[in-house]
């Protein structure tokens, strides 16, 4: 597998104190579906952190699959991503949409986030 597009342990928002520093001053990016908030880190890289809420997505399958998915849309992202941290947060409805519409709507969010929260 090529190197630069697998999704490892250092590209995810682990500790409760990362994800409350993009909290704190988020550059937001929001639709029907999904909230993406990111925040300029110090790294080269983008790191990723999914609050996929039992409130919002009630059956695990459908949880998953919407992680799942975003992990995957963010790893072809990534590149232009680079020195954000973005945490992603589901809303109503949302197990609702299929995959292309999901996929669709989170590269929009990634190329907004990419313009507009570098270095902010």
């Amino acid at each position: 597998m090529n190197a630069p597009y697998q999704f490892t342990r250092q590209l995810r928002l682990l500790k409760a104190s990362e994800y409350k520093y993009v909290f704190d001053q988020p550059c937001k990016s929001s639709d029907r579906y999904l909230t993406v908030l990111a925040r300029a880190n110090a790294r080269t890289f983008a790191r990723l952190g999914l609050a996929i809420a039992k409130k919002r997505v009630k059956l695990a399958v459908a949880r998953n699959r919407i992680k799942r998915l975003t992990r995957e849309s963010f790893r072809h992202h990534q590149s232009s991503l680079a020195g954000l941290d973005c945490v992603v947060l589901a809303k109503n409805g949302i197990d609702q949409v299929n995959n292309h519409t999901l996929l669709h709507s989170l590269a929009r969010h990634w190329q907004y986030l990419s313009r507009r929260c570098k270095k902010s």
